[in-house]
């Protein structure tokens, strides 16, 4: 049984190699991004880990993976998706984790980003269609401060992030695509899709 999970995982990690991955996030206004970059200073500050301060605040919404070569009808639907799309207010009120290894902000209500998720499913369909894995749409929308974490350094932020307070509030008036080559590599803008 191991053997053949091993298997398979080999065979997915090479034909993932031939993909890439793309990612649609919102980017926070000015200044809860600054809000939120304080934050995760300080987590850098206090517990020595450099990852909190590598990525810019973002919440993502979706990611899957596809071939270069279905980009342009990817962004073509995801244009006509968005333009019917209404803006939306988000508030990030205190923090919460993920056990063992990520401290985030939490975004308060999930509504407008479930509908965003219900109306995305023709991308998922056009990406499973085309022999890639099925898109994932993020549940719980959220800001990461800092992920990767050891299990101590969780612990410990975790005891001391969940007395901390903090709120932003913002209008999400677009949605930016990114794509990489890997979980790893840099991210590179694509587009941005405007809301009504």
């Amino acid at each position: 049984m191991e053997k053949g999970f091993a298997g398979t995982a080999a065979a997915m990690s090479y034909a993932l190699q031939h993909f890439y991955e793309y990612l649609l996030v919102v980017h926070p206004s000015a200044d809860a991004c600054a809000q939120l970059m304080e934050e995760k200073q300080y987590f850098f500050e206090t517990y020595n880990e450099r990852v909190a301060i590598k990525s810019q605040p973002h919440i993502t919404v979706a990611n899957f993976f596809a071939k270069e070569e279905m980009e342009d009808t990817i962004i073509r639907y995801m244009h006509r998706i968005m333009g019917m799309q209404q803006a939306f207010n988000v508030t990030i009120n205190n923090f919460s984790g993920f056990p063992p290894h990520t401290v985030y902000a939490r975004v308060q209500d999930y509504a407008s980003f479930r509908q965003l998720a219900a109306a995305l499913l023709p991308v998922d369909h056009y990406v499973k269609g085309n022999g890639c894995p099925p898109a994932k749409f993020i549940t719980h929308p959220h800001v990461t401060i800092a992920r990767r974490l050891s299990a101590e350094v969780y612990n410990k932020a975790m005891f001391e992030f969940s007395q901390r307070t903090f709120f932003a509030s913002f209008k999400v008036q677009e949605l930016v695509l990114l794509k990489r080559r890997n979980q790893f590599d840099k991210c590179t803008q694509l587009t941005v899709f405007k809301l009504l």
